[in-house]
């Protein structure tokens, strides 16, 4: 009974007819890492899903005052994206023709840039480590990959607890199963390839990568309630810094030539 569940498993997720990819090229960093994408959603559903979750978006901060109320501040978003879009063709040759488009959105939510008693007050340089680690983001289609890995887990669930006749509490169990086992370990992978990439973009843009490791150590302060490493979608502050103090001394060079042109 048990190999007849899981086959049933394996055979609907294999239902997704997900094929391997590479969305970008390895970069100085060496993001190598094939993809995994399902054929179900292709990156052109993707992108008409994402461009009506931005209007929505765009459109409710625009009802609440709350879109570009800040000249200067826009400036200087647009100023380091003009600078990091370009950078991108080192990842992707189509990325720099994409439909970019860049707002900002005033809140008073607590968010990256605020902590107890003040803010952060981030650098170009810092800003240029978020957005880049943002761009990452899109330039990897890991908004894709997770669509396709729900997909896959969907499927597979249904079937194996119909396969069980476990009914819907044993649906949530082995879905609770698949999340910590499948579902977190991709995440975090998805934002550490988003660090190294980022830091990669800041540096051929002539921004320091080093400001990525000077962010994550003002991050570090806000402390406070955050789950252990291995049961969080995101690495540990310490793994991080680690990991982007590698990285970015890596791409130092490319730091140091974009600053000569």
């Amino acid at each position: 009974m048990k190999f007849s569940a899981w086959f049933c498993l394996f055979a609907a997720m294999a239902l997704t007819a997900c094929e391997t990819v590479q969305t970008t090229q390895g970069g100085v960093v060496g993001v190598e890492r094939r993809q995994s994408m399902s054929s179900l959603v292709s990156s052109s559903q993707m992108d008409r899903s994402a461009a009506q979750a931005y209007r929505q978006v765009i459109a409710e901060a625009g009802k609440k005052d709350q879109l570009n109320r800040d000249p200067a501040q826009v400036e200087r978003v647009r100023g380091i994206a003009g600078r990091l879009i370009p950078s991108t063709a080192a990842f992707r040759a189509d990325a720099p023709n994409w439909n970019w488009e860049v707002n900002v959105i005033s809140s008073d939510e607590v968010n990256a840039w605020c902590m107890p008693g003040g803010k952060l007050n981030p650098t170009d340089d810092e800003l240029a480590a978020v957005m880049g680690h943002e761009i990452a983001h899109a330039l990897r289609e890991h908004g894709r990959e997770r669509a396709s890995e729900q997909m896959a887990q969907q499927i597979g669930v249904s079937v194996l607890s119909t396969a069980l006749g476990l009914g819907d509490l044993g649906a949530q169990l082995t879905q609770t199963v698949l999340d910590v086992t499948f579902a977190l370990p991709h995440s975090r992978t998805h934002e550490t390839e988003a660090d190294r990439i980022g830091v990669e973009l800041a540096a051929r843009s002539g921004f320091d990568p080093r400001a990525a490791v000077s962010l994550w150590q003002k991050m570090g302060k806000l402390g406070g309630g955050k789950p252990v490493e291995w049961m969080s979608t995101h690495p540990s502050d310490q793994t991080r810094i680690r990991d982007l103090q590698s990285y970015s001394e890596r791409v130092i060079p490319l730091y140091e030539a974009a600053r000569r042109r």
